[in-house]
């Protein structure tokens, strides 16, 4: 497990740094947050959209080739930039958005892949400590990524920057080649005439939802994402309309550390014995600290603060969601099951990202300013300065969000999720599982 999760944390981090030199690389092209935002779609969409097709391909195939397939895509995607800047002329501002794209799709099957090998790699007990580590991983390269990303562009250029991606993608894929991976294998029947991968891919969304429990789950992550993305995606230009750029550093500081340490924790804890009340508590949390209360306080000590909490608790509710996934779900159906799962939860998030910025900058701030609309009521915790119709975006933000997660708390089957849906080694096994659909009483995801 170790040498996995060290593969994909240095594969993670190189990729935060390609980011990064990406943004930069396109910025300077022009100077137009347009240009940066439409970066940020090109990965969000095609991992969001390709999710469920990657999750039936999957299933078709052992883990070990799946990760496989994330790894070689990305090195040969970032194996073609490099090609293209060291022997075509240079990299031009344009072929950094197809390369997005490419890499959003090598994504969509990094997550459903990793997190199915997951229980392949460790016991059922260690489920919440793994995936505190893989999560306190992606924090880690949160941080790393854009520090080591500005000081190597600015040093040795985006060449450097592609170089150094290449060679965290080789050694994730050598991690992935030398792990024995206990009871991974082809999926019995792999031979046989298959249904297209569409048809695949709708039979894991209706996989996932024959199980109240499991829909419900899902349903309210997908509501929680669009309502608090919403006021996530206006957090970086508030915080520089009202501070500058030392704040938001410190910020996006803030948010990896807490990253990263909630991650350590659910390494050392395992996460709550009851995970369907302690994600939704979590989810609380997060609108309470990262929403809310960044909403209200006023310096950057207390953003700081605020948005550390709300990462921490972030991790804890992302580790108990995928041990849920991973002790409720059959094998042969993970994979599908969490390219469900990654769809409906994340395509929200592109949609309120696209549609926040222009919100901001035509609703939110000039009522502020003038202290009409919304902002006559709430007006007076905020202020009328730059930087205050998006603090007022935030905090609706959290209480939609808030208002969502109390709902999820109240929904019996998703707070007694742990009750309600046994863990598929307590379910008798049935003829013929993983050869289409089980009896609706059978209770499988």
């Amino acid at each position: 497990m170790l040498l996995v999760w060290s593969g994909q944390a240095v594969s993670l981090v190189g990729s935060a740094v390609l980011r990064f030199a990406f943004i930069i690389e396109v910025w300077s092209s022009g100077e137009q947050a347009t240009a940066v935002t439409a970066l940020s779609l090109c990965a969000l969409l095609p991992q969001a959209l390709f999710s469920p097709f990657a999750g039936a391909i999957i299933d078709r195939i052992s883990k070990r080739s799946a990760l496989q397939i994330a790894d070689v895509g990305g090195l040969a995607t970032v194996g073609t930039l490099t090609l293209v800047h060291f022997f075509g002329g240079g990299l031009e501002p344009w072929q950094v958005y197809p390369a997005t794209v490419l890499l959003g799709v090598s994504a969509a099957f990094q997550l459903p892949a990793l997190t199915a090998a997951v229980p392949l790699l460790v016991r059922k007990d260690q489920l919440g400590r793994a995936n505190g580590l893989l999560a306190g991983a992606r924090s880690a390269a949160g941080i790393c990524g854009p520090a080591l990303g500005g000081i190597m562009v600015a040093v040795s250029g985006i060449g450097a920057v592609l170089v150094i991606d290449l060679a965290s993608y080789a050694f994730a894929l050598i991690g992935v080649r030398v792990v024995r991976m206990k009871g991974d294998k082809v999926p019995e029947g792999a031979g046989a005439p298959r249904t297209k991968i569409v048809a695949e891919a709708v039979e894991g969304l209706r996989h996932l939802f024959r199980h109240p429990s499991l829909r419900d789950m899902t349903v309210n992550f997908c509501t929680v994402n669009l309502v608090m993305v919403f006021g996530f995606a206006v957090i970086q230009p508030m915080v520089l309309l009202k501070s500058g750029n030392g704040a938001l550093a410190a910020v996006n500081s803030a948010i990896g550390v807490g990253g990263v340490v909630g991650g350590l924790l659910m390494a050392a804890w395992g996460g709550p014995r009851n995970r369907g009340r302690g994600m939704m508590l979590g989810i609380v949390g997060m609108c309470l600290t990262a929403q809310l209360a960044m909403s209200l306080v006023g310096g950057v000590a207390g953003w700081c603060a605020a948005m550390l909490l709300g990462s921490l608790l972030m991790t804890q509710v992302n580790a108990s969601m995928q041990a849920i996934v991973q002790t409720k779900v059959d094998r042969e159906w993970q994979g599908r099951v969490f390219g469900a799962v990654m769809f409906l939860s994340q395509i929200s998030v592109p949609v309120a990202t696209a549609a926040s910025g222009p919100l901001a900058d035509h609703v939110f701030e000039p009522q502020a300013a003038d202290g009409s609309g919304v902002f006559a009521l709430i007006g007076p915790l905020f202020g009328d300065d730059p930087g205050s119709g998006m603090a007022g975006m935030l905090f609706l933000a959290g209480v939609a969000g808030l208002v969502v997660a109390l709902w999820g708390l109240a929904s019996r089957s998703i707070r007694e999720i742990d009750v309600l849906l046994p863990d598929i080694e307590d379910v008798p096994a049935e003829p013929g599982a993983g050869g289409g659909e089980k009896d609706d009483d059978a209770v499988r995801a």
